[in-house]
């Protein structure tokens, strides 16, 4: 999730749609392996053979190689893929790419499918998944699409910097886990709500969402992750929020400058949609209206709210944001006395499925 975050946040909210020269000669990029869905599977490999004179490959990230929708989605895509590789009369490991453990089980297959070294990345054996983003794991697929990975990492570096060595009250890192786990433990807030303002911030919060969720929800603890995206679901979740119940405490995550040109309304010379009293404005001024106003309405009701505020979504900042979301996320872990890696609730469902599976 971590890669398809970096993806959403820094390229073009259409790269996909883009033609060649308009992506920059970046190659298109689509997330599958991580589900198990056949219309997806079938669909997106139906799309991949629409087309028999464009090239494609498969980059592969797994640690063990044993999760299953990983490894079942990997075997059908390199079915297809042998097909278009003996078409074009080319070596079938030449359009893959792989991100595992040394000699792990995924690491073995690609060998065996005459996957060169130099095309083969070693997932840290000491590191989950879930706080990987900023290894090869994330790393290989932004390279793919020309993203800045020094500036990625050089976010990454200063947000531990700020934690090293800002003082308590100067840290935020140390001061959103106060605000967490205080109004965790005081104030019943269980449910974390991060209102992501744009949609290009939707896959961080779904990063985040398996960041907290596996690494704080053991032994009948942990707060429970939800991602919006406003001013989308002000429209479907905003009600509940405004006067449901008190257990939930908003963080507000936005970046301060749009990425492409701005957008203005138009003023027309009828008005039966009554927005020429708008007419000059640029949507961000509108989401920052909408903002603040959900903001100022939930304190008005003394419904509480934090603010990580971006200054653009472009790599640095995104990696700065990834550091300081682990960062926090270990600290509260060690303060409640949980340890913040490992996810053994996770293998329960697979060891029940690998048994069903085998009958």
């Amino acid at each position: 999730m971590g890669a398809r975050a970096l993806f959403e946040a820094c390229c073009h909210p259409y790269h996909n749609e883009l033609s060649r020269s308009q992506r920059g000669n970046r190659p298109r990029l689509y997330f599958e392996g991580n589900n198990v869905d056949n219309d997806a599977v079938y669909g997106l490999v139906e799309l991949l053979q629409s087309d028999p004179a464009a090239d494609w490959g498969i980059v592969v990230i797994s640690k063990s190689g044993s999760t299953l929708e990983t490894a079942v989605a990997f075997r059908v895509f390199v079915e297809a893929l042998q097909k278009h590789c003996q078409a074009r009369q080319i070596e079938l490991g030449s359009r893959i790419l792989a991100v595992s453990q040394e000699d792990s089980r995924l690491w073995r297959l690609c060998r065996r499918l005459g996957v060169p070294e130099d095309q083969m990345f070693a997932f840290p054996e000491d590191v989950g998944g879930r706080f990987s983003v900023l290894s090869a794991v994330g790393l290989v697929p932004a390279a793919i699409l020309g993203l800045n990975i020094e500036e990625l990492l050089a976010g990454a570096c200063a947000a531990n910097a700020a934690f090293r060595t800002n003082e308590i009250d100067d840290n935020p890192i140390l001061r959103y886990v106060a605000i967490c786990h205080l109004m965790e433990v005081r104030r019943g807030a269980s449910i974390r709500v991060l209102s992501t303002w744009g949609k290009r911030l939707e896959a961080v919060g779904l990063w985040y969402d398996q960041l907290l969720s596996e690494s704080l929800g053991k032994n009948g603890q942990g707060a429970t992750p939800l991602t919006v995206v406003n001013t989308r679901d002000l429209h479907s979740r905003g009600q509940q929020h405004q006067e449901g119940r008190r257990d939930k405490l908003f963080t507000n995550l936005w970046a301060e400058q749009t990425s492409l040109p701005t957008v203005t309304i138009p003023k027309w010379d009828f008005d039966d949609d009554q927005l020429n009293k708008l007419a000059g404005k640029c949507l961000s001024d509108v989401l920052s209206a909408a903002r603040q106003g959900t903001t100022q309405a939930y304190a008005e009701d003394l419904r509480r709210s934090a603010e990580i505020i971006l200054p653009q979504l472009q790599e640095r900042s995104l990696g700065e944001l990834f550091q300081f979301l682990m960062l926090a996320t270990v600290v509260e872990g060690r303060l409640i006395g949980i340890n913040p890696y490992g996810q053994p609730g996770v293998e329960a469902y697979k060891r029940h499925m690998q048994q069903l599976l085998s009958r």
